[in-house]
């Protein structure tokens, strides 16, 4: 009894120790300081090597003695791993929004696999989702402009999301289409490699998106006639998305500039970044504008 109340105001001890808390969130969540450098820059190696002992120990010819070492190495960065997102959760002046963010949820999820692997064997080769973590190398070295290029990307394709997926569901019916055509056109021949519309479809897929296996060929003069068609227009409708994409991200990048363009705080008509006066109502511009 007398053990699990000592026990109890330990965890209490700890749970209110507000000091451990504050120092604790210095070094793992902020890189301005050199302890929070050096744990950062730590925790980036453990990463990396974490993912190289997954990537060797899943290779053939790899000897047992080997394996057993990979084996003990994977357990040793899980335990550092998990050490590590139990204190982000306890330093965390908000535990529960970074738990559900996203580094939060990649913290978590480069942890589980190890576990679950232990029922399901093969699960714990997500233990790569690690390869996500990486990300943060961007806030240790300070190069925030290219999250906020990647900002602007990701905002692009949920832009254009709805484009996109009216695209899709215009290239499926056409694969759709296309492969029951072959069948009729091929399937029917002696030792037709189309043997339903099913295969015909993913034939289709293959060709239309110019991948182009080679384990279905058509036979027939008609057949490869078709084929060609297909290919042509795979290059076509491929770029699709691409352009949709792009055009999104220049319109984006653009109007982001122009939030961005220095303006008159007298008349707020737009000024060149050589402009010592504004041309419209003639004020000085400050210098520090």
């Amino acid at each position: 009894m007398k053990l699990f109340s000592g026990l109890r105001n330990a965890w209490h001890r700890l749970m209110t120790n507000e000091a451990l808390k504050q120092r604790l969130y210095i070094i793992i969540f902020q890189s301005d300081t050199r302890l929070g450098k050096i744990f950062d820059v730590t925790l980036l190696w453990a990463i990396v090597l974490s993912i190289l002992v997954v990537v060797v120990e899943s290779m053939q010819g790899v000897p047992p003695m080997a394996k057993t070492i990979f084996t003990v190495l994977e357990y040793v960065f899980t335990f550092f791993f998990t050490l590590e997102y139990v204190c982000r959760l306890y330093c965390s002046p908000r535990p529960r929004e970074y738990a559900l963010s996203f580094f939060g949820i990649v913290d978590l999820l480069s942890t589980l696999p190890l576990y679950i692997g232990w029922i399901f064997g093969p699960v714990r080769y997500l233990m790569i989702v690690r390869t996500f973590r990486l990300i943060r190398v961007f806030r240790v070295f300070k190069l925030f402009s290219f999250l906020e290029e990647g900002d602007l990307l990701m905002r692009s394709l949920m832009v254009s999301s709805r484009k996109i997926f009216v695209f899709f569901l215009f290239v499926v019916i056409m694969v759709i289409s296309l492969g029951t055509l072959m069948y009729m056109v091929e399937g029917h021949q002696p030792g037709t490699q189309f043997t339903d519309i099913p295969t015909s479809i993913y034939w289709a897929v293959v060709t239309m998106t110019t991948v182009g296996y080679g384990d279905i060929a058509p036979i027939t003069h008609a057949g490869r006639f078709l084929s060609a068609i297909i290919m042509l227009m795979g290059y076509t409708i491929m770029a699709v998305p691409t352009g949709i994409v792009s055009a999104q991200f220049i319109h984006d990048h653009n109007v982001g500039r122009k939030d961005k363009q220095r303006k008159c705080k007298e008349c707020g008509a737009p000024l060149d970044e050589k402009m010592h006066y504004c041309p419209h109502c003639g004020i000085k511009v400050p210098e520090e504008d």
